[in-house]
């Protein structure tokens, strides 16, 4: 990709920049961690907002309620959201990163219509139904049923790790429809209504303290089979776009967000005398470069993507992959900075430490990466 900027792109984020310092002051302030409907008001508020200002859903295409920007102006707008300090997506992660492209992508027009407008107004929240508990990183093991009856799917199961799923409208669900079929071919993508009678939330305790995990039960859920994104049983394939979403973008803005934590440890470490460690200083700009190639990877990603309708290829997996590793390599120097400080459970330093040692496990774990590189791009052989 070109990685210099037009004239219409610096224009864009000019006028980008000088929104963000309009609306960003007349914000509320952030809730409490541990108030969970506070914290969707406030997801959803800043959404709206965007949404009003013609900033949602900036990079998806106009026929799904998108503005069909570029690659470039899609990076304009992470780059600079992140640098002023603005809201993340937060609880609508899952509706605007994983399950509204999706849907973008897979989904019937009448899907389209039904879901991604109120993804991009604000007004619904997604989760995600993916993981179970006897799957491991296994994801073609999942065991939750579907039995078709009549115009519904009847559903029983449960899930683990469902992010958000005690605020969330709808649930991007894997379900076995056929137990027959070979295991990867026997999976159907359903969107759920959470509220369905059957559904059952237990919010899950993080090592941080929060909660935004849960496991969901489902006990003989209806799903209307309208609500089937993709043909049935052919859930493997939609679920590899909804992961390649996952994977290859929905971490892009966190890049940034690094970047930025970089920067604020390398002036701290001025400030209290650390700056005089050379092996410290080797390891922050031995992070600089890392996270500097994760960006170009990043843009690299983000413009194939556009060749391929906007669906981010494998390349993602070496983005995930790299990414997971120097974000928690990232705050561990962190550590090493901060000192005791960084022990206290009331910084937010420690609290994005722990959270960086799920990033291994999320979004399909460091050992699965390294099986979809080995196999998928390098072509070496599956291990035995």
């Amino acid at each position: 990709m070109d990685l210099t900027y037009t004239e219409e792109e610096q224009d864009f984020r000019a006028r980008l920049r000088a929104w963000l310092g309009k609306v960003l002051p007349e914000l509320p302030p952030r809730p409490s961690p541990d108030d969970w409907p506070g914290r969707r008001a406030y997801d959803l508020g800043w959404q709206r907002r965007l949404y009003e200002a013609g900033y949602a859903g900036l990079h998806w295409p106009v026929d799904a309620g998108g503005r069909g920007a570029t690659p470039t102006q899609h990076l304009i707008f992470l780059e600079e959201t992140e640098r002023a300090g603005a809201p993340y997506v937060g609880a609508n992660f899952v509706g605007l990163l994983h399950a509204g492209p999706t849907i973008a992508a897979e989904g019937t027009a009448g899907q389209r219509a039904r879901w991604l407008p109120p993804v991009l107004r604000g007004d619904e929240v997604w989760c995600q139904g993916f993981s179970e508990p006897d799957a491991g990183s296994d994801l073609a093991s999942l065991r939750t049923r579907a039995v078709r009856d009549g115009d519904d799917y009847v559903v029983t199961g449960s899930k683990i790790w469902t992010s958000h799923a005690e605020v969330a409208d709808w649930c991007e669900l894997l379900v076995r429809t056929d137990p027959q079929a070979p295991r990867h071919r026997g999976i159907s993508w359903l969107a759920m209504p959470m509220d369905a009678p059957g559904v059952t939330v237990r919010p899950l305790r993080t090592l941080a303290g929060s909660t935004e995990f849960a496991e969901v039960f489902l006990d003989e859920v209806r799903v209307p089979v309208a609500n089937r994104v993709g043909a049935e049983n052919d859930g493997w394939r939609v679920t590899m776009v909804t992961l390649s979403f996952e994977r290859g973008t929905a971490f892009v803005g966190e890049v940034v967000a690094c970047r930025r934590t970089l920067g604020e440890l390398a002036r701290t470490a001025k400030a209290n005398g650390r700056w005089d460690d050379p092996v410290l200083r080797r390891r922050l700009g031995r992070l600089y470069g890392e996270f500097g190639a994760l960006w170009r990877l990043t843009q690299w990603n983000v413009s194939a993507s556009e060749g391929s309708g906007g669906v981010p290829g494998i390349g993602g997996s070496v983005f995930k992959l790299a990414y997971s590793h120097a974000r928690q390599e990232l705050y561990d120097v962190a550590a090493e900075v901060l000192g005791t400080a960084s022990l206290s459970l009331e910084e937010e330093w420690t609290l994005d430490r722990l959270s960086s040692l799920s990033y291994t496990i999320a979004a399909g774990t460091s050992q699965i990466q390294q099986n979809i590189v080995a196999e998928r791009i390098l072509g070496l052989p599956k291990g035995r």
